[in-house]
């Protein structure tokens, strides 16, 4: 679906079930996003059918899979999440911890970020997390995105991203 100089991102399917089962149950995962409570293969195989794979059928986007070209391996989740509970779409992401530090967030955040614009046409993108997550603070800053607020009583901080408008 959208390809960088090293990485394809895809929609996710119920075949990533095995993935997503080890990803969301990462301690990083745990401590900085949460317990998705997923904790078999079908209870996988169930939050990947109602999250990423419904979103993307109802809205041409959703949090979708990394995958590193040189050899294929899934190395983490990015992607445009539709929250009920926030205003605009939001940039999410998680990497397996053997994939840090090595650029691939940010390189497959920005081309997230570009397709929700360029593609999908949002005006403006959020970016959420953890007041403790320094790492991820500082990609969202690095994308160009800006601190905005404190939410649900300081366990996370909104970030906000206005795109510029287009010119015809």
């Amino acid at each position: 679906m959208i390809d960088t100089r090293r990485l394809t991102l895809r929609p996710a399917t119920v075949d990533d079930a095995a993935f997503y089962l080890r990803l969301v149950n990462e301690p990083s995962f745990l401590e900085n996003i949460g317990d998705k409570g997923v904790r078999d293969l079908e209870g996988a195989r169930a939050a990947l059918l109602a999250g990423p794979v419904a979103m993307q059928a109802r809205l041409g986007y959703s949090l979708w899979m990394v995958v590193r070209k040189e050899d294929g391996a899934a190395i983490g989740m990015c992607g445009l999440i539709k929250r009920d509970t926030l205003p605009d779409t939001d940039i999410g992401y998680a990497y397996l911890p053997a994939y840090w530090g090595q650029g691939y967030a940010w390189e497959a955040a920005a081309a997230a970020m570009a397709y929700g614009r360029d593609v999908v046409g949002l005006p403006r993108l959020l970016g959420i997390v953890s007041p403790g997550n320094t790492a991820s603070s500082a990609l969202l800053m690095k994308l160009g995105m800006h601190f905005v607020e404190r939410l649900d009583a300081g366990k996370t901080d909104l970030y906000r991203m206005e795109f510029p408008p287009r010119h015809s």
